[in-house]
């Protein structure tokens, strides 16, 4: 039965508000917001007036639903909200990142630290982004280390110190575990550090020179020293950034569509230095503009409470918005300042845009490639596994472990575009004997299929197994008991001299499919495979190092930081807090009896 639109914008309102097109199932094809909710949906009912894809997606449509609200601001901040919950296929969408890379700077504490941060912000302190990239927090963090000395060790590694570190030797840290340096000192490179990343760098570099001169009139060469280093290491900074200009906090953003080839990209300019970018590949279905483009993105990505507090102060497009008075409002209500958005620019903003602008044309051009290789491996698996249908989604998994230890499971995923990142996921293996790779293999496929059994992903087309029979019958049995059918299993077994080109392909019913080492869809399959590898080692080491860096001191009730570091000074050192005796420890600064009873008793289970 095919919809009435006549009858239906007859009664429609004209009114603000947004309106969802659903197919013959009830399922959502579309959500848009209108100024004008008659005169924007008769569009769409106006064949003249639309191309042919949107004739399309008008074909199916069974119904429109409109919830009418008081504001277009309004409006767009539903519209938003359905677009993230429902992604509904002919809206332009966008992969959501799970969190963003920041800098963070723990100033509640007395010798405060600078780090990597992703995801809640649960702790007291300053963060500072979001960054492009996880590289580019690292390389920020890089600079601030060698400019001002402030400490970037874990807590637990710090609190644990009796003399310097290697940071120290190198000056790369100024040592405040140890007492190297006063609290006072300390906290005025802690504070110029968080002035640099306000973009601030000649405020501080006129600090230093402040106290240079300072210590020079009070004959303290060696300190006015140490302060003309950090002066010149912050001029360096300054001559190796590409960008510098206007202060403030920008985000550049370039549209370009070629083909069937669309990519947004964002630069992130911070105090007038760049940060860097990053691209974002969105799906398309329908004949849209880059402003059509932009009016999708700058609102999913700005109007999220993830980075409510790290929006910047303005946003310069490469195209124009179709309404950007309402967004601006969006924005600012966010941000509790105003946010403005610009497209025609001149000047310093002219040039990034088109540095912007250039980048795109590259990134585009890379995505596009890579598709396309990506495209051609997958229609030659295809062929080789004599599939009705083209496949759409792999998943692959693997076991990572050192003797037992710290046993860790990837599952990576592919589609015809290439991996997708997002969906990857690690699983730590727990009460599984040491070095059985079946038991683990079967806990992780167990976790993993109990979930996608519950709709949180789509099942895969084919699951790789990293084995052989063995493996391969696990997962055989995970997918029975969960009642999983349609997964085609694969194991990816090794030659007998394990070179590449040489793997074998086991099915379930125990033969063997051959691909020449030449093959592409056989690359595909060594590309997953090794990718699942690569994330396993990775969280593996992760894992390991983690539980080398633990103290075993630490998780003793009544032992905190300062019972750890009197222990560790009255010691000397770890091996010696092992070798005590209880009336040993008890001799140590505000360690009793009970106390030291227990610490013996926990350091020798």
């Amino acid at each position: 039965m095919s919809f009435d639109s006549s009858a239906f914008l007859a009664t429609l309102t004209s009114r603000p508000g947004v309106y969802r097109m659903l197919d013959e199932a009830g399922d959502i094809l579309y959500v848009g917001k209108a100024k004008n909710l008659k005169n924007r949906v008769s569009s769409y009912f106006r064949r003249s007036a639309q191309d042919n894809k949107t004739m399309a997606m008008v074909a199916r449509i069974r119904d429109v639903q409109v919830t009418v609200t008081r504001t277009e601001t309004e409006a767009l901040l539903l519209e938003q909200s359905q677009i993230k919950a429902w992604r509904p296929p002919f809206n332009i969408l966008f992969k959501d990142d799970k969190s963003y890379p920041q800098i963070f700077v723990s100033t509640e504490d007395d010798y405060p630290r600078i780090a990597f941060h992703r995801g809640a912000q649960r702790r007291k302190g300053q963060y500072f982004g979001p960054f492009p990239s996880a590289y580019s927090v690292r390389d920020s963090l890089n600079v601030l280390e060698k400019a001002f000395l402030v400490r970037q060790c874990e807590d637990t590694y710090y609190a644990n110190r009796t003399r310097p570190c290697l940071k120290y030797q190198i000056k790369r840290c100024s040592g405040p575990c140890c007492d190297m340096i006063s609290k006072a000192d300390y906290r005025h490179d802690v504070d110029s550090a968080i002035a640099f990343l306000e973009g601030k760098s000649q405020e501080v570099i006129g600090r230093y020179h402040e106290r240079m001169d300072a210590a020079s009139e009070q004959l303290d060469f060696e300190r006015a020293a140490a302060y003309r280093d950090q002066i010149s290491q912050l001029r360096k900074i300054q001559n190796q950034q590409s960008v510098v200009g206007a202060k403030g906090d920008i985000d550049v953003i370039s549209v370009l569509i070629r083909g069937a080839g669309v990519v947004v990209l964002q630069m992130y300019i911070r105090g007038g230095r760049m940060l860097g970018s990053k691209s974002y590949f969105p799906e398309v279905r329908l004949d849209q503009s880059p402003t059509d483009v932009l009016d999708a993105f700058v609102p999913h990505h700005y109007l999220d409470d993830q980075v409510a507090g790290q929006l910047p102060q303005e946003l310069v497009l490469s195209h124009a918005l179709t309404d950007k008075a309402p967004l601006e409002e969006a924005l600012e209500s966010l941000k509790g300042s105003k946010v403005k958005i610009s497209d025609r620019v001149r000047s310093q903003r002219r040039e990034w845009l088109e540095i912007a602008e250039k980048s795109a044309e590259q990134a585009l051009g890379t995505h596009v490639a890579k598709r396309d290789h990506v495209e051609s491996r997958f229609i030659a698996l295809d062929e080789a596994l004599g599939v009705s249908e083209p496949l759409s989604r792999l998943e692959c998994f693997d076991i990572s472990h050192l003797q037992g230890e710290a046993t860790v499971a990837s599952c990576v995923v592919f589609d015809r575009e290439g991996p997708r990142k997002a969906d990857y996921r690690r699983f730590n293996i727990e009460d599984v004997h040491a070095g059985d790779d079946y038991g683990a293999m079967k806990q992780a496929l167990d976790r993993r299929y109990a979930r996608l059994k519950k709709g949180e992903a789509p099942l895969p087309d084919v699951l790789f197994i990293d084995g052989g029979k063995g493996q391969l019958r696990q997962a055989i049995e995970v997918l029975e008991s969960h009642g999983i059918e349609g997964v085609r299993l694969i194991g990816v077994a090794k030659g007998p001299s394990r070179k590449a080109g040489l793997e074998k392909l086991v099915e379930i019913d125990g033969s063997e499919l051959v691909l020449p080492p030449d093959h592409p869809g056989l690359h595909l399959i060594q590309h997953i495979r090794d990718e699942s590898h690569r994330f396993a080692i990775t969280g593996h080491q992760q894992r390991r190092q983690k539980a080398r860096n633990q103290s075993p001191l630490e998780g003793i009730p009544g032992v905190g930081p300062t019972r750890r570091r009197q222990l560790l000074r009255h010691f000397g050192g770890l091996k010696q807090i092992l070798d005590a005796t209880p009336d040993e420890l008890a001799k140590a600064e505000g360690i009793s009896r009970r106390l030291a009873r227990e610490i013996y008793a926990t350091l020798h289970p």
